[in-house]
């Protein structure tokens, strides 16, 4: 049974010095840590490595996994250690690259071979097996017609008799997307065909790399942590690894803008400190309004900015969404202001308090909705990022509005 990789891995990750750690591994535990640790950590591992130790470590793993790693070298270090490198390794692994680790071509594995659908089934035959003996991989075969990709050929058409088998009876169709395709749209593209091969085109149609779905996991993985990310305002760059002054290096900035904005909503509160003197009671029920109001704001920003990712609104296009989600914040603010109304009215036995609560409530959640759905678009529209800077200003807005609401009818009916 294999050993576990959690422990060395969180080992290497956790070490003041990881390269020292990360040197005591034998070789195949290096390769499966080094692909398990946060970016910034092999960033760290690959500064401290000197060349010798990383062209060890580089040559046992395959082209596109040397392309990873020298990809986090500088240009010397990485033309140092492809040089030393044998001839098939470093051609393919400086091949792929050449390309952004975010597009298609970053993506792309060379494990394929293209025959033309002319060619007998020996003729494939031998090409895989001299891609398998050069590589130790079973490749892609793709079918060309006059150089022009019309599919791929299923593995379990090698099996038949050769002499009777036309390739043409066997083509499948295969995907394409062109070699500058962002991740993203890689992405999409296997979410609407997810059993499918994906083939890599250059610009004049021939065929660059291929990739397969599980290559796509770990990018839709990453998609998911930087919307969270984003959402919370953390740089997509942090690990749960990272050291103490590497979290302060990436936070502290959104912190003094929240502080800021919290400084605004406290400013609301200081208009009625004389009210709020007189009915302490108001105190206990502010986080409500503004834990409320801010729930509400964040859901609808979630999809609005999910619609702006998908290009299915935009602020021009806007207004029925932004209706549509005020309408819902009044629905919602009258279910949860009716139910802290008769809460407020049992238990503190005042019902006035009560229809102070259950109004501010729904005003509260229209504002949600208002906010939650318009800041986004006009971000968007000013060529700012929705989903790293959206919150800040939606919770504020519903903060210090709906403490001017609640104070507000307070003050007129208490």
């Amino acid at each position: 049974m294999d050993e576990p990789t959690v422990d060395p891995q969180q080992a290497v990750a956790a070490a003041s010095t990881p390269a020292a750690e990360f040197r005591e591994l034998s070789r195949s535990r290096q390769r499966e840590v080094f692909f398990q640790l946060p970016e910034t950590i092999q960033q760290r591992l690959v500064d401290d490595l000197d060349r010798e130790e990383l062209r060890g470590f580089v040559r046992r793993l395959d082209p596109d996994e040397v392309a990873d790693v020298l990809g986090l070298a500088d240009e010397a270090v990485r033309e140092d250690v492809l040089r030393q490198l044998d001839a098939g390794r470093r051609e393919r692994a400086a091949r792929l690259l050449e390309f952004s680790p975010e597009t298609a071509g970053g993506l792309m594995h060379l494990d394929y071979v293209t025959v033309d659908v002319d060619q007998g089934l020996p003729h494939v035959a031998r090409r895989v097996q001299r891609h398998e003996a050069r590589t130790g991989r079973f490749p892609t075969v793709f079918l060309t017609d006059d150089d022009e990709l019309i599919g791929d050929l299923p593995p379990q058409t090698l099996a038949m008799d050769g002499a009777s088998v036309d390739l043409r009876d066997h083509v499948r169709e295969t995907l394409a997307v062109s070699v500058d395709s962002p991740d993203t749209d890689v992405v999409e593209v296997f979410r609407a065909n997810p059993e499918s091969n994906v083939a890599v085109l250059d610009d004049d149609g021939s065929v660059l790399g291929v990739i397969y779905a599980e290559d796509l996991l770990r990018v839709v993985e990453e998609e998911a942590g930087e919307t969270l990310y984003e959402f919370t305002g953390v740089r997509e760059e942090e690990s749960v690894l990272d050291g103490p002054l590497s979290k302060v290096r990436y936070r502290y900035k959104w912190l003094i803008i929240n502080l800021g904005t919290a400084f605004l909503a406290a400013g609301m509160v200081g208009v009625f400190e004389d009210t709020i003197a007189a009915f302490t009671l108001l105190a206990v029920y502010m986080p409500v309004v503004a834990g409320m109001g801010g729930n509400a704001g964040t859901q609808s920003m979630a999809v609005t900015v999910r619609g702006l990712a998908y290009g299915q609104i935009s602020l021009a296009t806007g207004g029925r969404a932004v209706g549509n989600e005020i309408v819902a914040g009044a629905v919602n603010g009258a279910i949860t202001g009716v139910l802290v109304a008769v809460i407020a009215a049992v238990f503190n036995r005042s019902p006035l308090l009560g229809v102070v609560l259950g109004v501010s409530m729904v005003l509260n959640l229209v504002i949600a909705g208002f906010f939650g759905t318009l800041i986004p678009l006009v971000l968007d529209r000013i060529g700012k990022d929705p989903a790293t800077s959206a919150t800040i200003f939606i919770t504020t807005a519903t903060d210090v509005l709906g403490f001017f609401i609640f104070l507000g009818l307070a003050q007129s009916v208490l």
